[in-house]
């Protein structure tokens, strides 16, 4: 896949890696244009190529009384108006073949989740809409798996796929991180890191998942190391207080720093 077949994107030139990242769902209008505000403002400063995240619909949710979104057109409109403000891309996950067209009259990027990624007929009906289409690798398989899920795609013509590590179950309640993978998935795809989501603790006796946000820049940072072409993190201005996900995203207070010391190790690795 090519970068700059994303509409709006910018510094493609800059020899960086890509972003995808904002809040784990939309909120309201108010939170979402807050949060790209200030990340549009990084990642033009840092020169990093952007694409705002924000799930529209959460629909894998561990108990029937977790948060689930504000309504879908409602959430939809949000993510227009933020890539209508901020001249930048937009990414939303889908869950149902009828979410793949209406999703695609207001993003750029349709993203299929971890655990949906082997059902055929959704892969299908997002590729068919012609937008880039972001594979989540499922927690359950191997990155030689995911290459049968980018053909798929690519079966549909079209070739703007990309794939995303977001980590490996290990035992019933932890992730882990198999940088083994990265390069194997590069061979046929875009190659992306998701740092928040490698970092949950599912299965909580809670229903509430759990994570560690502590560990966010040294997986980061591994994962530049290792050469992925992009990274995928949520953020958020109130972690705590957040509706979806809050155990593992990053403060927004804490995203510039982190992206600085990231950019630093890339230039490293581009000198070699």
């Amino acid at each position: 896949m090519k970068l700059n077949t994303i509409p709006k994107i910018k510094n493609t030139n800059a020899n960086n890696f890509f972003l995808l990242c904002g809040p784990c769902a939309i909120e309201g209008e108010e939170m979402a244009l807050r949060i790209a505000e200030r990340v549009v403002e990084i990642t033009s400063k840092l020169e990093i190529p952007y694409v705002f995240k924000g799930s529209f619909k959460k629909a894998n949710r561990s108990r029937i009384d977790s948060f689930t979104g504000i309504g879908d057109e409602k959430a939809l409109k949000i993510l227009r108006k933020v890539s209508e403000t901020f001249d930048v891309p937009t990414i939303t996950d889908i869950h149902e073949i009828s979410d793949a067209a209406l999703a695609a009259e207001y993003v750029d990027i349709l993203q299929i989740p971890a655990f949906l990624v082997r059902q055929t007929d959704l892969v299908v009906a997002a590729a068919e809409t012609g937008k880039t289409v972001n594979l989540k690798k499922g927690q359950f398989m191997s990155p030689e798996s995911m290459k049968h899920a980018v053909t798929k795609v690519k079966d549909c013509n079209n070739e703007n796929v990309m794939v995303t590590d977001r980590g490996t179950m290990f035992g019933y309640s932890d992730m882990i991180v198999d940088f083994r993978g990265i390069p194997t998935m590069k061979e046929y795809a875009t190659t992306v890191l998701d740092v928040t989501h490698s970092l949950q603790q599912p299965n909580q006796s809670s229903g509430v998942t759990g994570g560690r946000p502590d560990m966010i820049e040294t997986i980061a940072r591994a994962g530049i190391a290792t050469g992925v072409d992009g990274l995928f993190m949520e953020t958020h201005f109130d972690p705590a207080n957040a509706k979806s996900d809050g155990a593992n995203m990053l403060h927004l207070d804490h995203l510039e720093n982190l992206l600085s010391h990231l950019v630093a190790i890339r230039k490293t690795i581009n000198g070699f």
